[in-house]
């Protein structure tokens, strides 16, 4: 039964593509620890004004930080809509009954943190981040995740991935929702309609990538002044990109694995540099007892580990799905606390819930530090679990 679980499992994710974004994630995540520990530094050393000041320097009358967040994040979010895409056509939530474990995980991981985080702060200024300790970092979580080398199930890797697509599909979902303040509709229309205009030629099987980069570019740059964040265009971008069979052959395949290592080895830095850049005073003590500090922590920690499992559970408990053979609930609660490390998309919804500086920098400490000790947590208790199941396998 197991044999042909993971047999079935690795026909629907089309092994050697999901094995190349597997392997990228890692490695992204550990450049990434590596970005956010030299921008740290460099913040708080004698050369943090300088480093501050690269980030915050004018190019075409925005800021570079500015660039990155907005500019080439967007090829991040693309990249996102395309594996989002590859999912719902070939991989894990091409079967709803084999979906609904990861959108149920996910659906708990990100209700459970938000509404600890409002417990704390609902009815203050800070309210807005609610959405911040609903996200999952992919590359972190991967990457923590393959530490534990060939002891971790196929399955066990699938569902966290499929969690941490699903994840951010929900945090641009409320990106999009929430975090929008004025929208200009005629710039939004005009957007919209060249997306349509897009997908008429997905219609008619027009297969020549050039024309929906270019579409792509006018959509970012009218959404860009629509009053929604322009990211989102990477998303629907990648849903009218013809995915046709999802083999080789795709310009959606194609434009998949070209896009890995350019988000994973220099998009995903350079947000990393940019954005943690955090200086870090004497005041620590006070940055951790914020009550956002206190709620972003409480919902990474302990209100993603708490939703994935408990919804998770209750969707198994109702007969809606079924938890694989090889995973049991210690492991889910387990990997649950790697769908606690933010990161990436925490700090980005953090940029987009506050206008206060000094309420910016606060959260990114307690991101960070709240992502740190789950991926800490998770290994260690991944790395117990997963030891004691190879062991009573090996007994029988």
């Amino acid at each position: 039964m197991r044999k042909k679980m993971q047999k079935t499992i690795k026909k629907i994710y089309n092994g050697d593509l999901f094995t190349e974004f597997f392997e990228n994630e890692k490695a992204s995540g550990i450049i990434l620890i590596g970005c956010t520990l030299f921008s740290l530094f460099m913040a708080n050393s004698i050369f943090g004004s300088q480093y501050l000041h690269t980030w915050h320097a004018k190019f075409a009358g925005q800021s570079l930080e500015y660039w990155i967040n907005d500019g080439l994040m967007t090829i991040f979010f693309l990249l996102i809509g395309l594996e989002l895409e590859r999912e719902i056509y070939k991989g894990e939530l091409s079967n709803i009954k084999d979906a609904l474990l990861p959108i149920f995980a996910a659906l708990g991981g990100m209700l459970v943190p938000a509404g600890l985080y409002l417990s704390l702060n609902y009815g203050t200024i800070a309210h807005s981040g609610a959405g911040i300790p609903m996200a999952t970092d992919i590359a972190f979580a991967l990457g923590v995740l393959s530490l534990l080398g060939n002891r971790v199930p196929l399955s066990l890797k699938i569902f966290l991935t499929a969690l941490a697509v699903i994840d951010d599909l929900g945090a641009i979902l409320v990106i999009a929702i929430f975090y929008t303040k004025t929208i200009l509709w005629t710039n939004l229309f005009i957007s919209l309609g060249v997306m349509l205009i897009l997908f008429i030629l997905n219609r008619k099987k027009v297969n020549n990538l050039i024309p929906y980069l270019i579409g792509g570019a006018i959509m970012w740059w009218f959404m860009l002044h629509s009053g929604i964040h322009a990211t989102i265009t990477g998303v629907l971008l990648a849903f009218v990109i013809p995915f046709g069979k999802g083999d080789e052959k795709s310009i959606s395949t194609k434009l998949q694995r070209f896009l890995h290592k350019p988000v994973g080895f220099v998009i995903l830095p350079l947000f990393a540099l940019a954005n943690t850049a955090i200086v870090i005073g004497a005041d620590i003590v006070d940055i951790v007892t914020q009550h956002y500090s206190l709620g972003i922590a409480l919902g990474l920690v302990i209100g993603k580990p708490l939703g994935i499992f408990l919804f998770s559970f209750l969707a198994v408990s109702a007969g809606l799905c079924k938890l694989p053979a090889d995973l049991n609930w210690k492991t889910i609660f387990a990997v649950g606390f790697l769908g606690g490390i933010g990161f990436t998309m925490s700090i980005f919804i953090t940029l987009l819930a506050f206008d206060d500086q000094t309420i910016i920098s606060h959260a990114k400490f307690a991101i960070l530090l709240s992502s740190l000790i789950a991926g800490i947590i998770g290994l260690l208790f991944l790395k117990k679990t997963l030891k004691v199941d190879t062991d009573a396998i090996n007994s029988k």
